[in-house]
């Protein structure tokens, strides 16, 4: 059995079938005159009323399981929450400059204008024509004639072609703009990670370059001890491999600086190393929230514009439905013109000729193209419903992975905080016994060994942290107001 469909065909007693929408007015009907009579079949459109599916459907019941918490600040304008001005700076460049939500705004003009077009099917179209000639006879000499014309044509769009194509319009337009939306929002997030990653690579250097210069009065140490005879040359070759160990880490830290640096650079619009001498001060990893309030599955899909852009799509798909669906039917046309034509200016006024033509067509055969085009759009339809579902799901995914990763960091710091403390402690008695020839190198270079690793760690875990923060912001729709494009916008 061939599984049903996704989208709902309309019955042939559904309210959008032309025969019912005769039969319905038929005693309304008789007494109209044509131009009534074509207004009430153009209103009359065919093809499924779109509406939009349950949170049942797409499978977003449920709210989500949570302990008490409370907004943060502006979700619309989150990174402000990380409290680092030099953060806002770039975010506010980034949103204003940033190349790609340029290529998104051009692409919103593009929709708009091709709802503009949509739109104007509503009006007839309005031509205009003059000619002039002059011949030369043998008989009477030369002979003027001139002519002014103005042709008039209107397609009603029998059975809602136009109607269902101005609501594909409208919503592709509203889909873009979600689109545009959707684009701030990545571009403020990716600043804002980049930034974390530059401020990450800045205190990695700092701790790797302590470590070295620690590591190198070790080095000075074991080389004055060997000299004296108290130790053997395997302490002073230890130290160097230590030194050079921590030594290497510092290359990979300033290239994820440099890359960092960079591609901010790029997200605002400018040429590499244009923010170079911004951030050369060392600056703290942004500390953002604890906590983060997150709502339930509904909240989620309002606040994702990439959700709603999805719902816009399926609209459209719908409404292009009712347009194969409407050229399946007859197609009425009416046109006019008015003309005039004299020997002489004056005489133009004299003789006016009008007509009013209409024509009802149908097409007999065509091989299957019309029905099949209508096939298409109802796949279409399916396939725009089932990457609604798709992104749905797929916001609900980053919001709990979001979550995980907010509550992984939380915890990955406070133990790496405490191991940092007792590797502090080993690492300074360490050093002291070493000194006094208590201890042996070995010892001495697995705790300090310890301490760039829990250091490290805990600068790690501070950016994660940040970066998680960002995540789930990004998830739950921050960075954008709200804001969508009307239908009715124009130019």
């Amino acid at each position: 059995m061939a599984p049903s469909p996704i989208v709902s065909r309309p019955a042939p007693t559904d309210r959008t079938d032309p025969r019912r929408c005769v039969r319905a007015d038929r005693r309304v009907l008789v007494p109209l005159s044509a131009a009534a009579l074509t207004l009430l079949l153009g209103a009359c459109a065919v093809g499924p009323d779109y509406v939009a599916p349950s949170r049942a459907k797409l499978g977003a019941e449920g709210p989500y399981v949570m302990g008490p918490q409370t907004p943060t600040g502006d979700i619309a304008r989150w990174w402000t929450g990380l409290n680092d001005p030099v953060l806002d700076g770039l975010v506010e460049r980034a949103l204003a400059d940033n190349l790609d939500i340029g290529v998104s705004l051009t692409r919103l003009r593009q929709a708009r204008e091709a709802l503009v077009q949509a739109q104007a099917g509503r009006l007839p179209t309005l031509s205009a024509t003059a000619s002039y000639n002059r011949a030369l006879l043998d008989a009477v000499g030369a002979a003027n004639t001139g002519s002014l014309g103005l042709d008039a044509g209107y397609d009603p769009g029998l059975f809602g072609t136009r109607r269902r194509g101005e609501e594909a319009a409208a919503s592709d337009y509203a889909a873009v703009g979600l689109d545009l939306a959707s684009a701030r929002r990545a571009i403020a997030a990716e600043t804002a990670r980049n930034y974390v990653l530059a401020r990450q690579a800045q205190a990695n250097l700092a701790i790797a370059r302590g470590a070295l210069g620690i590591q190198a009065d070790n080095l000075e140490i074991a080389g004055f001890r060997g000299q004296a005879g108290l130790v053997s040359g395997l302490d002073l070759e230890q130290a160097r491999a230590q030194r050079a160990q921590t030594a290497a880490s510092i290359p990979a830290f300033e290239q994820g600086y440099r890359s960092a640096l960079n591609r901010l650079a790029v997200l605002t619009g400018q040429a590499p190393g244009a923010i170079d001498r911004e951030l050369a001060a060392p600056g703290s990893i942004p500390r953002g929230p604890d906590v983060v309030a997150v709502g339930v599955p509904a909240d989620v899909l309002r606040q994702r514009p990439d959700v709603r852009a999805a719902e816009r799509r399926l609209a459209s798909a719908s409404a292009r439905i009712g347009v194969a669906q409407a050229q399946l039917y007859p197609a009425l046309t009416l046109s006019g013109d008015v003309a005039t034509a004299a020997t002489s200016i004056r005489g133009l006024g004299d003789v006016v000729t009008g007509r009013i033509f209409a024509s009802l067509g149908q097409s007999l055969f065509d091989g299957g193209v019309r029905r099949s085009r209508l096939r298409v759009q109802q796949a279409a339809a399916d396939e725009a419903l089932l990457a609604y579902k798709q992104t749905v799901l797929g916001a609900l995914e980053d919001v709990g992975n979001g979550m995980a990763a907010l509550d992984a960091s939380l915890s990955r710091e406070t133990e790496l905080s405490r191991a940092l403390d007792a590797a502090t402690i080993a690492a300074t008695l360490a050093r002291g016994q070493y000194r006094v020839g208590l201890t042996d190198i070995t010892t001495l270079n697995v705790n300090e060994a310890s301490l760039l690793s829990a250091q490290t760690g805990l600068s790690n875990a501070r950016a994660e942290h940040a970066l998680a923060v960002i995540q789930l912001y990004l998830a739950l729709g921050g960075g954008w107001d709200g804001a969508v494009p009307q239908a009715s916008a124009r130019p």
